[in-house]
C-alpha cells in the first residue's frame, strides 16, 4: 500500500542521513507512466516526443477503445498535477529493477486503496463502471501495454538518457552539494536549507522522512511526481535535464565540421558546449562507448578539448581552440 497522507505537500524534513544516503535510480515503471501521461494528455515538450506520439497515438486509442473500463480509469489516475498513489509505488532500490516486479507492486495494492484513490481523483463518487475490485489488475496491464508497445522498443537509448542526466546531476552534488543537485530537478522544488526540501510550491504540512530511504528517479517526458512507501521508501521522480534530452535527439554537427573532423568527433565536439562525461557522449549522440573514447582521444591529443575529474566521473570540455573552432563554424567565412 503506498498511500497516507495527502497527496502533495510543501517540503520535507530530511535527516542528514537520508539525505547522505539518497540515491539515483532508473525506474521502468516511472517511464511507463510519464509516457501514459504524454499519451492521455496528447502533447510533449520536445519535437521528437511530438513524431513518438504520433506514432503510438492512433493504437493507444485503439486500446482504450476495445477496453472502455480502462479508458474511464485513466483520467482517474492522471489528473493535472496528480498522479494515483496506487500505481507509482517507489522503487524498491536495486540496480536494475525490472519491470515484471514493479508491476507486480501494483497489482499487489488492495482493492480498497485503488478505489480511494479513484475517489479522491474525481472528488466524489465512482462511477458504478469503476466500483470494483480488479482496478490495480487493470491499471498494471495498461501499464504493461505501454511499456511493451511504445517504450521497450527505444529502451535502450531512453536509458542512455536517464544515465547521462543521473552522472551530470552527481557530478553535480559533489561539486556544489545537494541545494545545486536538486533545486532546477522539478518545477517548485529547492533546497531550503535546515534539512528542509520543498516538494513544490502548495501550502500543505511538511513531513519528517528522516530515517527513510530516499530515491530520485528521472524519466524522459516532461513528468514529475512524488511517491512512498510510509515509513521506509520515498521518491522523487523528476524530468530528465531538459538539455540532455533535447541534445540527445536534435542537436547536428555543422556539415562543413564534419567534413573536416569526421562526422562523428564533430558530433561529439559540437555536444561540448558545457561539461559532459563519456556516458552523457554516448546517449547524447547514439555512438557506441569505444567510438566516443576514440574521438575523445583525437579531439585531446589535437588540443580542441580538455578533461577534469569532477568525483568519480571525468568531464571533458573544450579549450579556447575547440571553442574559436565552433565559433568559426557558426559565423562562416569572411570575406
Amino acid at each position: 500500500m503506498f498511500r497516507k497522507g495527502a497527496k502533495h505537500m510543501g517540503w520535507w524534513q530530511v535527516s542528514a542521513d537520508t539525505l547522505a544516503t539518497g540515491r539515483f535510480v532508473i525506474s521502468p515503471l516511472a517511464e511507463s507512466i510519464a509516457c501514459l501521461r504524454t499519451l492521455h494528455e496528447s502533447r510533449s515538450g520536445y519535437p521528437t516526443g511530438l513524431a513518438w506520439l504520433s506514432e503510438h497515438r492512433p493504437a493507444y486509442r485503439a486500446r482504450l477503445a476495445d477496453d472502455p473500463v480502462t479508458a474511464l480509469l485513466v483520467p482517474a489516475l492522471l489528473r493535472p498535477n496528480w498522479t494515483a498513489d496506487f500505481v507509482t509505488p517507489p522503487p524498491a532500490g536495486e540496480d536494475d529493477a525490472d519491470i515484471a516486479s514493479e508491476l507486480a507492486a501494483v497489482r499487489r495494492t488492495s482493492p480498497a486503496a485503488a478505489l480511494d484513490d479513484v475517489r479522491q481523483a474525481l472528488r466524489g463518487p465512482v462511477p458504478d463502471a469503476l466500483n470494483r475490485g480488479d482496478l490495480p489488475l487493470l491499471a498494471a496491464s495498461l501499464l504493461d501495454w505501454v511499456w511493451q508497445e511504445t517504450v521497450l522498443p527505444y529502451w535502450q537509448r531512453r536509458r542512455r538518457i536517464l544515465e547521462a542526466d543521473i552522472v551530470a546531476r552527481t557530478a553535480k552534488l559533489s561539486q556544489h552539494g545537494w541545494a545545486a543537485a536538486l533545486d532546477d530537478m522539478r518545477p517548485g522544488m529547492r533546497w531550503l536549507g535546515n534539512g528542509r526540501l520543498q516538494i513544490n510550491i502548495h501550502d500543505y504540512p511538511p513531513r519528517d522522512i528522516s530515517g527513510a530511504r530516499l530515491f530520485f528517479v528521472p524519466v524522459t517526458p516532461r513528468a514529475g511526481w512524488t511517491a512512498w512507501d510510509v515509513p521506509d521508501r520515498y521518491a522523487i521522480c523528476y524530468p530528465c535535464s531538459g538539455v540532455l534530452a533535447q541534445q540527445a535527439r536534435e542537436a547536428m554537427a555543422p556539415a562543413a565540421l564534419s567534413a573536416l573532423l569526421g562526422p562523428g568527433r564533430a558530433t561529439v565536439l559540437t555536444h561540448l558546449d558545457a561539461p559532459k562525461s563519456t556516458t552523457q557522449l554516448v546517449a547524447l549522440t547514439g555512438q557506441c562507448l569505444g567510438s566516443v573514447g576514440r574521438h575523445l582521444k583525437i579531439l585531446l591529443a589535437a588540443s580542441l578539448i580538455q578533461r577534469r575529474r569532477a568525483g568519480r566521473s571525468v568531464l571533458y570540455y573544450r579549450t579556447d581552440a575547440g571553442e574559436a573552432v565552433m565559433t568559426a563554424q557558426r559565423t562562416g567565412p569572411t570575406a
